[in-house]
C-alpha cells in the first residue's frame, strides 16, 4: 500500500474500468454521509454485489445506515459505524476520541480487506482514511488536491450522484449500467407505518409533505407547503407532514397554516418512515433524505431543488418524478454569489419555485399513476 504521505503530483493516470479481481473475499466501502447520500450509492452497491456475489461487503457508514440496511434485504453484509476521525464522516468533524479512532483502524486492518472503495467524496480527507484500512487494492474518487488511490476517477462536482458511484465500482469490474435506487420494504416497515397512521393505512389516499432539510437554503417556505397541502386535500388526498425532532416547529407551522386537516408525523422510526413513504400516493419534499427514500421505494415525488443540486440529486426518470428547481445564486440576505463563495446566512434559495408549478406537477403525477394502474 502506498504511503499516505506520497506526493500527490506523482500519480498514475485515472483508471478505466477494469475486469473483476480474483480471490476477493472481503470488500470495504466508505460511504458515511447522510441518509439521502446512501440512497444515491445503492445502485453502485447493487452492481458491486452482482460482480462479487460471494464476497462479504462491509459498509463503513453511520448508525442510521446500519438501522436502515440491516433490517431488510440489502447489498451489504455488515455496517460498521465510522468514528469521527480527521474529516470523516463530515469535512468539519474533528478527532473526538483518538483511542477510539486507532482501535477502529486496528480492527479494520485485521479484517484483511481485498478491496476498499471510497464513495465518500472528493478524497481530500477520505482517501487517507481508506488507505489506512490496509486493503490490497483501493479505488475511488479524487480531486486534484487529494491523495491518489490505486485506481481513481476524477471527482467533478456536476455529475449525477448515482452515475458517480457506479463509475467507481466499475474500476473493480462492476457493471456500469445506471439503474434506479431500490430499497426493499419489509413487513416491519408496513406494520410500524400502520401504527404511525393510527392503524388505518387503507383510508383516504395519502400525500406526504416534508418541509425540512439540514441546509436552510434548500427549504421551501412552510406557507408554500401549506398551500400545496390544501390543494392536494381538495383533490381528495389525506395529508401528512413528516419531520425530525429538530423540525417540530417547522412541521407545526405547516399544519397551522393549512385550512385542511393535516397529520404531523414527527420522529418516526426509520422502518415507520420507509413504510409511510411507500404507502403514500405522492411525496412532496425538499431535496433531503425522505425524498430520496421515497424514490427508492417506488413512490412518485415532486422534489424542490436548488440549482446544481438538480444535476446531482434529481432522479432522471419522469414517469414518476418531477423535480422543480430554483436557479438563484445570490444570497437573499447579503447578495453574495454562493456559487463562488459561501456566506453565513441560511435563507431559502428555493423560495421562488412557484406554488402552482408544484401543485400542477403533483396532480399530473397522481393522474398519470391512476391511468397506469387501470
Amino acid at each position: 500500500m502506498p504511503s499516505p504521505d506520497a506526493d500527490p503530483r506523482r500519480t498514475p493516470t485515472p483508471a478505466r474500468a477494469n475486469g473483476r479481481e480474483k480471490g476477493v473475499e472481503r470488500i470495504a466501502v466508505l460511504r458515511a454521509n447522510a441518509l439521502g447520500d446512501l440512497v444515491f450509492a445503492l445502485p453502485a452497491l447493487d452492481a458491486l454485489r452482482a460482480a462479487y456475489p460471494q464476497a462479504e461487503i462491509t459498509l463503513l457508514g453511520r448508525r442510521l445506515h446500519a438501522e436502515l440496511l440491516l433490517s431488510r434485504p440489502a447489498p451489504v453484509d455488515r455496517v460498521v459505524v465510522v468514528p469521527e476521525a480527521d474529516g470523516v464522516p463530515e469535512p468539519t468533524s474533528v478527532v473526538r476520541d483518538p483511542q477510539q479512532v486507532e482501535a477502529f483502524f486496528a480492527a479494520q486492518q485485521r479484517v484483511g480487506y481485498d478491496i476498499a472503495l471510497q464513495l465518500h467524496g472528493g478524497g481530500r480527507t477520505s482517501n487517507p482514511f481508506v488507505r489506512r484500512l490496509g486493503a490490497r487494492l483501493t479505488a475511488g474518487l479524487r480531486t486534484p488536491d487529494a491523495l491518489p488511490l490505486d485506481r481513481w476517477v476524477r471527482y467533478v462536482y456536476f455529475q449525477p450522484e448515482i452515475a458517480r458511484y457506479v463509475e467507481v465500482v466499475a474500476l473493480v469490474g462492476a457493471d456500469r449500467t445506471i439503474t434506479a435506487p431500490a430499497l426493499a420494504v419489509t413487513e416491519q416497515d408496513r406494520a410500524e407505518a400502520a401504527l404511525a397512521l393510527d392503524g388505518d393505512p387503507d383510508g383516504a389516499p395519502l400525500a406526504v409533505l416534508h418541509p425540512g432539510a439540514s441546509d436552510g437554503r434548500r427549504r421551501w417556505p412552510p406557507t408554500r407547503f401549506a398551500a400545496v397541502g390544501d390543494a392536494l386535500a381538495a383533490s381528495g388526498l389525506a395529508i401528512a407532514i413528516t419531520g425530525t425532532a429538530s423540525e417540530r416547529a417547522l412541521v407545526e407551522s405547516v399544519v397551522a397554516a393549512m385550512g385542511a386537516p393535516a397529520r404531523p408525523l414527527l420522529e418516526l422510526s426509520l422502518p415507520a418512515l420507509v413504510g409511510v413513504l411507500e404507502h403514500a400516493r405522492l411525496v412532496v419534499s425538499n431535496d433531503t433524505g425522505p425524498l430520496h427514500i421515497a424514490t427508492a421505494v417506488g413512490t412518485p415525488t415532486v422534489g424542490i431543488y436548488w440549482g446544481g443540486n438538480l444535476v446531482n440529486g434529481a432522479p432522471p426518470w419522469r414517469a414518476d418524478h418531477r423535480p422543480l428547481a430554483s436557479f438563484r445564486v445570490h444570497c437573499p440576505v447579503c447578495g453574495a454569489d454562493c456559487m463562488r463563495d459561501s456566506c453565513e446566512h441560511d435563507a431559502s434559495f428555493v423560495a421562488d419555485v412557484e406554488i402552482q408549478d408544484v401543485v400542477r406537477a403533483a396532480l399530473d403525477l397522481i393522474a398519470d399513476r391512476a391511468l397506469a394502474d387501470h
